[in-house]
């Protein structure tokens, strides 16, 4: 089971971005996402995706993220341009019970103390979204990618333009 925590999510400047980290979170073979800051939008949003696209991946906003790192009993990894290469710590992530920590504004400093990782996908400002991309790219390998989700919508590859299939066509 991976989860991916999303902290200090601001509803009127990050619904987009939070919006991302979710769409990524679920197809990149992650199976839930928690948001620290309430935002029922967001929910709708992204259960209309599984209900359409298929698969089991959960959303819940407003969660006690505190309690939430307190209490994880897997491996819990923060995502930060300030922590340890990714290259080096990688092959000693479990990849059991995985909490995947990401912030959107500034995060608090314990944080950093609250899990057993603080990995860089790289030293410079970056996205929320591209590390989070790489680092489940890199743990769980390109099968992830692969995943048929089984929904009423699929999108079948194409050269050009979209190919939308709707379940029983």
């Amino acid at each position: 089971m991976i989860t991916v925590l999303r902290l200090g999510h601001r509803p009127a400047r990050d619904k987009r971005v939070t919006t991302h980290v979710a769409l990524t979170a679920r197809a990149f073979g992650a199976d839930a996402v928690l948001v620290s800051t309430r935002d029922p939008g967001l929910e709708r949003s992204i259960r209309g995706v599984v209900r359409r696209f298929g698969g089991t991946f959960r959303i819940e906003t407003g969660v006690a993220w505190r309690r939430i790192l307190n209490e994880w009993q897997g491996t819990k990894v923060h995502l930060t341009m300030y922590g340890e290469r990714l290259e080096k710590v990688l092959p000693r992530i479990a990849r059991e019970d995985l909490l995947i920590v990401v912030g959107a504004e500034k995060v608090p400093r314990e944080l950093f103390d609250l899990v057993d990782w603080n990995v860089a996908v790289g030293n410079q400002p970056h996205s929320e979204v591209a590390a989070l991309a790489i680092f489940l790219d890199r743990l769980l390998g390109p099968a992830a990618l692969g995943r048929e989700f089984a929904g009423p919508l699929r999108i079948r590859p194409s050269p050009r333009g979209k190919d939308v299939v709707e379940s029983g066509t």
